[in-house]
């Protein structure tokens, strides 16, 4: 059997607080600590952030699995409601002996076998503003002791998505948001501190704004919100390891953007946000003077 440690320095670059991967985690994550982007450095990383997933439905019951399984330290997973029979062929976490049990609940309890080293909170209570300071408590703490922090808004309430965007503008949170209905995905970043000239989901969907679509009422395939799931997972875990630290140079390709999913033709488009100046949520932050506002779509097939 190789060295272990041998091994380790070939990836090793600077590292959290002088801590090391353990043998036994540097088995585990290999696979992603072979990445240049990632290395031992970025593993420690992610064992050191914290991330608030308010949903656990079809996205962010698989997002959570993905963060937990790739070494992310810290899980607080937020959502009120209770598996039903309908979620079953699109959320892989849960089976029929789950039905009537809360989905945070039984998530915690699930990714604690699937991940054992990450830390998972459940809270069974819907976000809004009476319960949000304490379901985000420990993402504020960790952002307060320097540790990277993100919340992942997979909720499919209009009320709810414009709560969880004002609550992360007001803290300064970074917010990756994703939805699907029907054969339409919708997926953005926004990070006040980061990029404020790339607006809110306010500046986007006004709350005046009249939405119908939902999995509920539009239906929606299995395969095609695990799509939307993993393209959150992957904006979030680049965002977690500071890939995209270079946010006012023109090739962004994380914050300040838009993408929208078409799951009929596998056609992605992608528009470049600005920030609505009239916008009471994010409108009276300060901008940064190198941002560019001006914006542009392009689309890509895959």
């Amino acid at each position: 059997m190789p060295n272990m440690s041998t091994n380790k320095q070939l990836y090793n670059g600077e590292t959290v607080s002088g801590k090391t991967l353990s043998d036994a985690d540097f088995m585990r994550y290999s696979r992603q600590v072979l990445l240049p982007e990632v290395g031992e450095a970025g593993q420690l990383q992610l064992a050191d952030a914290c991330v608030a997933i308010i949903g656990l439905g079809g996205l962010g019951q698989l997002a959570a699995q993905y963060l937990a399984c790739a070494g992310v330290g810290n899980l607080i997973l937020i959502d009120m409601d209770k598996v039903e029979v309908s979620n079953l062929p699109r959320q892989l976490l849960f089976n029929d002996g789950d039905i009537g049990l809360n989905k945070a609940r039984v998530a915690k309890r699930k990714l604690n076998n699937l991940a054992p080293h990450c830390t998972v909170t459940a809270h069974e209570t819907a976000f809004n503003a009476e319960t949000h300071a304490d379901q985000l408590a420990d993402v504020l703490l960790a952002k307060q002791q320097g540790k990277r922090v993100l919340v992942l808004d997979c909720t499919d309430n209009f009320a709810t998505r414009q709560s969880i965007n004002r609550c992360c503008i007001e803290a300064a949170l970074p917010l990756v948001s994703a939805s699907i209905a029907a054969f339409s995905g919708q997926l953005f970043a926004v990070d006040q501190m980061q990029l404020p000239s790339g607006g809110c989901y306010q500046c986007i969907f006004p709350a005046q704004t009249r939405v119908s679509q939902s999995c509920g009422t539009q239906g929606v395939l299995g395969s095609s919100v695990g799509v939307m799931a993993s393209m959150q997972s992957l904006v979030a875990m680049q965002l977690l390891l500071s890939m995209d630290s270079d946010c006012d140079k023109a090739q962004n390709s994380l914050l300040g953007h838009f993408w929208r999913f078409d799951a009929k033709s596998l056609v992605w488009t992608s528009a470049a946000l600005t920030r609505d100046p009239h916008c009471n949520v994010c409108g009276s932050k300060e901008l940064h003077p190198s941002f560019n506002m001006h914006s542009k779509l392009h689309s890509m097939e895959i």
